[in-house]
């Protein structure tokens, strides 16, 4: 595997929140509608609708999703965040992976939400 530089997170020492939930919501959505495509299930045409239909997300395609977080948090994210056998839904993702991720980062930075 090769090695990526991070980018440095912001300078606040608090959790970026906002950032990661925006990006982990845009690849979940894409990863979701890829998965409907597959198995020939039509989705609502808004993205808030589609975050709360069951689509299985497997725990691999989720963990790769990880990487475009990363940048963000600025350090690479244990597979173990990803829940084991994926998630029935976006929001389901969001739920659980939020505040794992978040726990990672208070771990790494010691800094507080």
């Amino acid at each position: 595997m090769a090695a990526t530089a991070l980018a440095t997170p912001t300078s606040s020492m608090s959790f970026p929140t906002s950032q990661v939930e925006s990006v982990l919501r845009d690849e979940l959505i894409e990863a979701a509608k890829i998965e409907a495509s597959i198995r020939g299930v039509m989705l609502p045409a808004a993205p808030a609708r589609i975050a709360r239909t069951k689509v299985h997300m497997d725990s691999l395609v989720v963990v790769s999703i990880l990487c475009a977080v990363e940048p963000i948090v600025g350090f690479e994210l244990p597979d173990s965040v990803v829940q084991a056998g994926g998630y029935t839904s976006v929001e389901s993702a969001l739920i659980h992976l939020l505040p794992r991720i978040e726990n990672e980062w208070m771990k790494k930075k010691g800094a507080k939400s």
